[in-house]
């Protein structure tokens, strides 16, 4: 028994970072990251590939933040096209000086100076100096990606995302390291070989050399620590995920094939940790699901605002088109789905914006004690301590009486 136990393994909780010699300030530091080799991020932030978290709306409120959404699967792929193309045709305005030119002035300016078809600039399009950091393509295009998975119609689904000029896709599964998914990435690559792979989900070092031998350009990390997510308790498997992202780290680190740690955030420190492990980036999904820009349903439950988050492994979920990322596809039947998730609700949080405000001003602060100007330096130089549970209680607040 004892061989069978290889060691221990630490998640958020069980670390906390120690602070280093610094002349940095939170706010002279950077928080643009690679995604991929081709794809730059100005913040470290992407919303996951859930259907009660990142359909269009999403995708352009966090790509005007720097970010980048990943629209979900669980639609047909006419849908799913839409929807990129929603994020694609999506405008990002130069700025005209409303304060002294009517909308009629404004398009005569540009029609007589800059000889251009009247633009609808005041319908789907924001002042580009609102926007400063949007993550955007080389056509001035918002950014933005798409999950896909081991489905009978995957073949035609990527070529019509293609078509559609998404910027990335998403190899789904809750097992990366599965022979489906790694041939399915060969598969993508060989055929679209300009076109950028995240795979996952992964938590190991084997995992992560197989799916980079097999052309992936970047690797998510996390099996079970989201908050919607059972796999670790219905199938027993899963690594707790600071040591998951060190352990992938250890592969990547001499590479240019980047990291982004999947579930488990529910602080800003959380995202320090992550990325101090040696993510580039986090995917978000509770955090999110409770935002305005979320496709999730609004609830009122004791005179107060929710709306529903529900795992991609709950039944519900695999009904309206998961199941391929759990490996039961073949189960027709509802009552055969063994799910590894849980629908649930989260508190109604107002705009993605405000959330990503509180996350980057937790980010920047803990690369400020870190002495970190980059996100690089951040992976690079940080060290953690483990704590003991009455660490743990020493860090949140204690002994006094929340007002409300």
């Amino acid at each position: 028994m004892t061989n069978k136990i290889i060691k221990e393994a630490l998640t958020f909780d069980d670390v906390s970072l120690i602070p280093r010699k610094s002349s940095v300030l939170p706010s002279e530091v950077r928080l643009k990251t690679q995604l991929t080799k081709n794809i730059t991020l100005n913040i470290p932030f992407l919303s996951a590939a859930m259907d009660t978290v990142t359909e269009s709306q999403m995708a352009i409120a966090i790509a005007k933040e720097g970010g980048i959404g990943i629209i979900h699967k669980n639609m047909s792929i006419e849908d799913q096209k839409k929807e990129i193309e929603k994020v694609k045709t999506y405008k990002v305005q130069k700025t005209i000086n409303t304060n002294k030119d009517t909308k009629e002035q404004a398009s005569k300016i540009l029609l007589t100076k800059q000889h251009l078809k009247e633009p609808e600039i005041y319908k789907n399009a924001e002042h580009k100096e609102d926007f400063p950091n949007a993550c955007k393509d080389l056509n001035n295009r918002l950014r933005v990606g798409a999950a896909v998975s081991i489905d009978i119609d995957t073949a035609e689904r990527v070529e019509e995302l293609v078509k559609a000029h998404v910027d990335l896709l998403v190899i789904d599964s809750a097992h990366g390291h599965s022979t489906r998914i790694i041939d399915l990435v060969r598969t993508i690559k060989n055929k679209y070989p300009n076109l950028d792979l995240i795979a996952g989900n992964i938590v190991t070092k084997e995992a992560a050399l197989d799916l980079i031998n097999a052309g992936a350009d970047c690797l998510k990390v996390g099996i079970g620590p989201g908050s919607i997510c059972t796999t670790r308790i219905v199938a027993g498997v899963g690594v707790p995920q600071i040591t998951a992202i060190c352990d992938v780290y250890e592969v990547c680190k001499n590479t240019n094939i980047c990291i982004i740690s999947d579930g488990g955030i529910r602080f800003s420190g959380d995202v320090v940790k992550a990325i101090a492990a040696g993510a580039d980036s986090v995917m978000i999904g509770n955090l999110f699901a409770g935002t305005k820009e979320s496709p999730s349903e609004e609830i009122i439950y004791n005179g107060k605002k929710f709306k529903s988050y529900v795992g991609m492994g709950s039944i519900s979920a695999m009904k309206r088109g998961s199941k391929s990322r759990y490996f039961q596809l073949e189960n027709s039947e509802p009552k055969k789905l063994v799910p590894e998730g849980i629908e649930g609700m989260v508190p109604y949080s107002g705009k993605l914006k405000d959330i990503l405000t509180q996350l980057k001003g937790g980010l920047m602060s803990g690369m400020g004690y870190l002495g970190a100007i980059t996100i690089s330096d951040l992976k690079i130089n940080s060290k953690f301590v483990k704590i003991s549970h009455s660490s743990l209680k020493e860090s949140r607040p204690h002994d006094v009486f929340d007002i409300p």
